[in-house]
């Protein structure tokens, strides 16, 4: 799944969503990164191969799960999940570029042809990062952690 060029003064950029398949020594080195475990799980060690197995395993049979592709190497996944929520990874030394939006955007229009109304999100409270994310595409506060973004 092709997704638009992420910065708008960079014509070369290019963002893929590649469909999910078995490359867990890529996707291991991502959650390896403490601060980015503690962001998305709220948990405070790092991933074995195991957990990520099993974590994988749940994304791809409860919804549709991307790796996310940047300038041909795999940066992180975007999953939408059967029950409309959204989550998102992006390996450290690719976020903060407007990337996580490109591809939440790009998971909103498949909400949409899948007949979703809502989807949401669960977000730590101290995950300001990806709060101010999810807000600027117009997410809105449903619940303490959730947030939710009404489809027209």
């Amino acid at each position: 799944m092709k997704v638009k060029n992420m910065q708008e003064n960079d014509e070369n950029s290019s963002l893929s969503l590649i469909p999910y398949y078995p490359n867990y020594e890529t996707a291991l080195a991502w959650y390896q990164d403490l601060k980015l475990c503690k962001q998305v799980d709220n948990i405070d060690y790092v991933y074995s191969l195991e957990r990520l197995k099993a974590m994988y395993h749940y994304l791809d049979t409860h919804g549709e799960c991307y790796y996310i592709q940047y300038e041909d190497i795999l940066i992180g996944n975007v999953t939408l999940q059967d029950s409309s929520e959204l989550s998102i990874v992006i390996c450290k030394e690719y976020q903060n570029r407007h990337i996580g939006r490109a591809c939440i955007q790009k998971m909103i229009e498949r909400a949409k042809e899948k007949g979703m109304h809502t989807v949401k999100a669960n977000i730590y409270s101290f995950n300001t990062q990806s709060r101010k994310m999810f807000q600027s595409l117009g997410f809105q506060k449903a619940a303490e952690e959730q947030y939710e973004y009404h489809i027209v």
